[in-house]
């Protein structure tokens, strides 16, 4: 059974996702204060700027309309294949909630060339690992593999693109694979799909993006073999996917190998876009959710994102370096060692991945187990103290250049991580939803043309209660 890596524990936060790779390259240093003016009869050298850390990018489009990213990097003799199609929860059919990801599991069954079992078998036989995942807005499929390996691994997802092996049973199969996945990591878990998976139908307004993504059963039991192949003509094409290769490898010999291997997949026309757009929210929603199997209350927030790649989203993905990351974040200080009520707090952006992989609408959410002897009023209100704190003026430059420093070091921890699947993913998701790979060089200057100013104006208009949702769980079950 694949990995799904929606299914993460409650509250797996961007920081949390970009500290989980090791660093395997050198990192620049950043200077968290200025340092103290020289006494004005003493002439003082400027210091040099330290060299910009640069990703090779190299990005071109085969005739069938596949993206392809090459990123060769020598320090360890690895190559990493990634393969993201653009088909995630927000694409999938109405009537076949949890249908993107059942498909994901489906690719695994095999291909023209190669029986069910023989990926894997090819994958693990060399040392390398694979594993696939479905997210908001597409479905990936990656590999890592000892660098001699690469044309192999090439020809394999070629071929897996060419054609999935789909029959009846295979497709039985599977669906009794995902409903068993939905009971033990949902129905039968306490706090299960709390807050990755309730939220969004909690805060949402669109269906595409409110949907319970990981599959109603009934309509997981209602797929049917039409219904897989329509999906794979429709969303596995050429044309509609990105493929990344990152690691070991000469890039005039990689292009011939993706050439050889991917060129000559007939390409489709391009999937119908649905309406994805959420209203503006005017009003704080709360909501109660009783958990059988719980034994203390727990409590997530969350707010409505500012549209990506704007001035204000980088402005709250600071924010979220300031209030929830790391144990100096405002909430943890405020919730867990001031005052006690709960052990941990946790959060950030797009609970399933991270700041930067996602297209659409998203939310910036927090959440925390607490104690049975406090009210979930008091959690709000310490929330929102920290927030109007921020708010009234005491984000000061020494503050903002602190949450740079912070979201600088997590993000090039997961750009230089030692199986290089965090700079494949970035490079992958900025080809498909910007048209340009590239930008994952750009995102340090994008941050620190943040000011105060913009910060102040982020939080009235993004951090606003007016434009919350908060859903707190009701335990039922004996201590």
């Amino acid at each position: 059974m694949k990995k799904l890596l929606m299914s993460q524990p409650a509250g797996w936060s961007l920081l949390a996702a970009l500290l989980a790779l090791d660093a395997c390259a050198p990192k620049a240093t950043a200077v968290l204060t200025a340092p103290e003016p020289a006494p004005a009869a003493v002439a003082v050298a400027a210091p040099k700027a330290a060299p910009a850390f640069q990703i090779p990018v190299e990005y071109y489009t085969l005739p069938n309309g596949l993206k392809v990213v090459l990123s060769p990097d020598h320090t360890a003799p690895t190559a990493t294949v990634a393969v993201y199609y653009n088909v995630g929860f927000r694409n999938e059919p109405r009537d076949r909630t949890g249908y993107a990801h059942l498909f994901e599991h489906l690719m695994f069954q095999g291909s023209g060339n190669l029986p069910k079992g023989e990926f894997d078998k090819i994958v693990q036989s060399s040392g390398g690992i694979n594993n696939g995942s479905t997210r908001f807005d597409f479905t990936n499929y990656y590999e890592v593999v000892p660098a001699h390996k690469l044309e192999t691994i090439l020809w394999v997802e070629g071929d897996r693109m060419r054609g999935v092996a789909l029959t009846p049973a295979s497709l039985k199969n599977q669906q009794e694979v995902v409903k068993s996945e939905v009971r033990v990591n949902v129905l039968n878990q306490p706090y299960g799909g709390f807050p990755w998976l309730d939220m969004p139908q909690y805060a949402n307004k669109n269906w595409n993006n409110a949907h319970n993504f990981y599959g109603d059963l009934k309509d997981l039991d209602a797929a049917t073999q039409p219904d897989a192949l329509a999906f794979f003509k429709t969303y596995y094409a050429p044309s509609n996917a990105v493929l990344a290769v990152v690691g070991d490898f000469e890039p005039a010999e990689a292009k011939a190998w993706v050439t050889k291997y991917f060129a000559g997949i007939a390409s489709s026309p391009p999937p119908a876009k649905p309406d994805i757009t959420e209203p503006r929210q005017e009003q704080e929603q709360r909501f109660t959710k009783d958990d059988k199997l719980a034994t203390k209350p727990a409590l997530a927030f969350a707010y409505h994102m500012p549209e990506r790649n704007t001035p204000e989203y980088y402005a709250l993905i600071l924010l979220d370096q300031i209030l929830l990351q790391g144990k100096d974040s405002r909430l943890y200080q405020a919730l867990v060692q001031k005052r006690g009520y709960t052990n941990t707090v946790s959060g950030g952006i797009n609970y399933l991945g991270n700041a930067f992989n996602y297209a659409g609408p998203m939310l910036w959410m927090g959440d925390l187990v607490y104690d049975s002897n406090v009210k979930a009023d008091s959690v709000v209100r310490v929330l929102d103290d920290e927030i109007s704190r921020l708010g009234r003026g005491s984000i000061d430059q020494a503050t903002l250049d602190l949450a740079v420093v912070k979201l600088r070091s997590s993000l090039y921890d997961q750009l230089s991580g030692s199986d290089n699947f965090g700079r494949a993913d970035m490079l992958a998701a900025f080809a498909m939803f910007d048209n340009d790979p590239g930008r994952i060089n750009t995102l340090e200057a994008e941050f620190r043309k943040v000011t105060p100013a913009l910060m102040q104006r982020t939080i009235q208009e993004y951090l606003r209660p007016t434009n919350r949702t908060i859903l707190i769980v009701n335990p039922l079950a004996k201590s």
